[in-house]
């Protein structure tokens, strides 16, 4: 497998679980609940934590930061755009009655399109990407802890 195909493989590896994951709260009814979406983290936490591996385990001696971070983000963010696809389809035309089971669950008069609710899913697919990448890049990180990072502290 190319470097540069990591992101792509584990990004859809990613995002098949996540559809997975979901269909089966659906299968219990329990897709309804939002708090159920937490783990959603964990999988694509792990899904990320495996590519930037990957592709360390591969470029060893010349793994930069930069660039585990790219592919960190990358894996992320096509599992997410994967994800959303599947979300717009499943919540349009396979269960349309979806957005308003979902909005009930909340006491509010507001009105929410489709639009909105798979703009809300992608926006919380991409922080997710971002923050969990930051967090698993802490530990590639190159330590200060050396005779030549010390000449860099005051």
């Amino acid at each position: 497998m190319k470097s540069s195909s990591v992101p792509l493989v584990y990004g859809a590896l990613v995002a098949v679980a996540l559809i997975a994951y979901f269909l089966l709260l659906a299968l219990f009814d329990l897709h309804e609940n939002p708090i159920y979406s937490a783990l959603n983290i964990v999988i694509t936490g792990f899904g990320i934590y495996l590519a930037i591996k990957k592709y360390r385990a591969k470029k060893a001696a010349k793994f930069k930061y930069q660039k585990g971070f790219a592919i960190g983000l990358s894996t992320g963010f096509i599992a997410t755009v994967i994800f959303t696809v599947f979300f717009a389809i499943y919540a349009s035309e396979l269960n349309p009655n979806f957005s308003e089971e979902l909005i009930t669950m909340w006491e509010t008069d507001w009105f929410v399109n489709i639009g909105m609710l798979v703009f809300t899913v992608a926006l919380m697919g991409f922080a997710t990407s971002l923050v969990v990448t930051l967090a698993i890049m802490q530990r590639y990180k190159p330590s200060w802890n050396t005779k030549e990072g010390q000449k860099h502290t005051y």
